[in-house]
């Protein structure tokens, strides 16, 4: 499962959304120093990490659980369907497109929800 943001410029998207979370812009998001996000609610803090990828025309991050633990749907959804969301609040004019696999990719670890 990933997202997949399609940007002329990913280094510069990767590089902003940073800058924006230091500046407190956006306060529900934070890095670790491997550079992955987390989102930060006390409901869902640590519960996935998402690791940016930079590729060509496009800046992609899959999923990391924590060590041990395959993530559920609803995490899923929640770390997906928020950073996209923070993406379309703030960064709207960087990107033209952004999208979330439907199902795992083969760096990512999901399971059903109980």
């Amino acid at each position: 499962m990933a997202i997949r943001v399609a940007t002329s410029q990913p280094q510069a998207l990767l590089a902003a959304i940073k800058r924006t979370i230091e500046q407190r812009h956006v306060e529900t998001w934070a890095y670790d120093k491997d550079g992955d996000f987390t989102h930060t609610p006390t409901q869902w803090a640590n519960k996935c990490w998402l690791r940016p990828h930079i590729g060509v025309g496009t800046l992609t991050f899959t999923t990391l659980p924590p060590r041990g633990v395959a993530l559920s749907k609803e995490i899923y959804a929640v770390y997906h369907g928020r950073f996209i969301e923070m993406l379309l609040a703030h960064f709207d004019s960087q990107f033209s497109d952004a999208e979330a696999t439907a199902v795992g990719t083969t760096q990512d670890v999901v399971r059903a929800s109980a």
